[in-house]
């Protein structure tokens, strides 16, 4: 019988995330948040890697920044002609990439800075943010070959197939300043790497990097498929995304509300809860049910906002945050901090099902 040493085998508990914001505002190249990844590398096998930053276009911070896959250029001129029916492009270009040996096979990346078109937004009925996020489902779902993988103001998601320090240089993400970052590295177990398949997933201003598993995805899935969201990726993060903006957005929840839905408290630590404290997280557990995420996770859900961070209520997965003057950090690992920020004023561990809320001074 074959014996194994300490050491010589490494089993990982999954993904790796990170992530650190200025609550002031103040602006973050993204050499910090590649350094943080970077020392998470095992965590990682190189089948994903991405980034997002929010505060990284201000000179079109009022309009919709659409980042697509393509295919092919045929691919490209057809979703076009969909993107000019619906939209008015002030602006369009390749996402600026470098290249690097360790990233190949890449698609046609473009970007598009877009607002609905008045004439049709009025014919559609909708407001303008669920008209956006329409027409992103509608593209993702019917044109083949083509992807949007963000579509916030202000903010963009930047992943590929490749460990996330490549990412980040594949992107030139030191040439992007943000006042949040958040990064992934992807150990997928159940679907193959591919670019649309890496972390961050994104709809408008949520964005969200995953370690773990859900079990309840099939549940989760059918439920916020009867909400009209189409997914079509097979893949937990992406489920998660719709409910984040399902329960924020369309439902006006709190983050720590959504929170109290996705980590809900066991009914036994309710039934120990004040009066109104009890009626108020039974009404969430009973009217959004079908939303309970179960199994090991821990997330970073960046926004508008600013960004939140929840475990699991068992906290299955490992989440550290740090604080220093008015930014916080949040990472799966406290080296990956120490690699941002070497001596942090306050470091902790975050409790199970207990919510990380940072938001903006303003």
């Amino acid at each position: 019988m074959m014996m194994w040493k300490e050491g010589q085998v490494r089993i990982p508990s999954g993904c790796a995330v990170s992530g650190v914001i200025s609550r002031s505002g103040k602006r973050m190249n993204g050499e910090a948040i590649i350094r943080s990844i970077s020392l998470m590398h095992d965590r990682s096998n190189g089948l994903g890697g991405g980034f997002a930053g929010y505060g990284i276009y201000p000179q079109y911070k009022e309009y919709y920044a659409l980042h697509l896959f393509y295919n092919s250029t045929e691919i490209r001129s057809y979703c076009e002609q969909f993107i000019d029916r619906h939209f008015d492009v002030v602006n369009l270009s390749k996402i600026p990439t470098r290249k690097i040996p360790e990233i190949t096979d890449e698609p046609l990346i473009w970007r598009y800075f877009v607002r609905p078109l008045p004439t049709r937004l009025k014919d559609s009925q909708l407001a303008e943010e669920e008209y956006i996020v329409r027409c992103v489902l509608h593209i993702n779902s019917e044109i083949e070959g083509a992807y949007v993988f963000s579509s916030g103001k202000n903010m963009g998601v930047f992943k590929a197939v490749g460990f996330p320090e490549d990412v980040g240089r594949f992107y030139r993400l030191e040439e992007y300043e943000a006042t949040c970052w958040t990064a992934h590295g992807r150990y997928p177990t159940n679907t193959p790497g591919w670019w649309g398949g890496a972390h961050p997933f994104a709809m408008l201003d949520y964005s969200v990097v995953h370690n773990g598993e859900i079990s309840s995805y099939d549940a989760n899935r059918r439920a916020i498929e009867m909400y009209g969201y189409k997914c079509t990726l097979q893949t937990d993060t992406e489920v998660i995304t719709y409910l984040i903006d399902y329960l924020h957005r369309r439902q006006g929840l709190t983050l720590q509300e959504v929170s109290e839905v996705i980590a809900a408290p066991f009914w036994s630590t309710i039934e120990h809860k004040p009066p109104a404290e009890r009626r108020r997280l039974s009404y969430l557990r009973n009217r959004f049910s079908s939303l309970l995420i179960t199994g090991p996770f821990s997330l970073l859900i960046g926004h508008r906002d600013g960004l939140m961070a929840l475990n699991d209520r068992l906290k299955l997965r490992s989440m550290v945050a740090a604080e220093k003057g008015d930014t916080v950090y949040l990472a799966s690992e406290e080296c990956a901090i120490i690699a941002m920020e070497p001596q942090p004023e306050r470091l902790w561990s975050p409790r199970g099902g207990e919510p990380v809320l940072i938001t903006y001074d303003r």
